[in-house]
């Protein structure tokens, strides 16, 4: 009978971080809107993918081209925001 108590508690939690995570509450994305949303995401991801890239680098070559990488990123993120 715990784990149907619990179980129910953890369901309830998830629910709520999702209707709270999404930031938007009931206002759904236009595909415009939704586009973006991914373009944004996935630039993020590759940032955050670069930035791994170049803490764990040790050619200063390989080093630069992070570097590019990076601010190439950074703006195109910035043009989307």
């Amino acid at each position: 009978m715990a784990r149907g108590w619990e179980s129910k508690s953890v369901e309830a939690q998830q629910q709520d971080a999702a209707t709270a995570s999404d930031g938007q509450g009931k206002t759904p994305l236009t595909p415009e809107q939704a586009e973006v949303r991914r373009k944004r995401d996935s630039l993020v991801l590759s940032r955050k993918n670069v930035e791994r890239q170049l803490a764990l680098a040790t050619n200063p070559r390989h080093r630069q081209m992070l570097e590019a990488a990076l601010a190439d990123l950074q703006a195109k993120i910035a043009q989307l925001d």
